[in-house]
């Protein structure tokens, strides 16, 4: 089993940065690729990017690509989002969640972080 705790959202202007953190913990051995998304009032999850752990190799939704930026620290067992250019609609609560291996689901997630970008 893998805990996840993410941290770094708030309130920030349109226009502005937050950075935000999940860090891992259980059996992170296990851990294959790791990923944020974000699910906004009354609409559905949805992703906003990924990470491989092993290769670095990232991957983003095209509503954040150019604005945000994955990365991970494996000493730390941590990734991180990097959102820059932030606009209203970015307003959700965003969960990290990992997955054990190729052609698997997302099978860990954590209790999210809230992210408000006032206009």
């Amino acid at each position: 089993q893998v805990q996840l705790v993410e941290s770094g959202g708030g309130l920030v202007q349109a226009g502005g940065s937050l950075r935000l953190s999940c860090a891992a913990s259980g059996r992170t051995s296990s851990i294959y690729r790791m990923a944020w998304f974000r699910q906004a009032p009354g609409k559905e999850r949805e992703f906003v990017a990924s990470i491989w752990l092993t290769e670095g190799i990232a991957n983003y939704a095209d509503y954040v690509k150019g604005r945000f930026t994955i990365s991970r620290d494996n000493a730390k067992r941590t990734v991180y989002l990097q959102m820059n250019s932030l606009k209203p609609e970015d307003t959700a609560v965003y969960y990290c969640a990992t997955k054990p291996g190729a052609g698997l689901g997302y099978d860990s997630w954590g209790q999210g972080t809230q992210v408000t970008v006032s206009s």
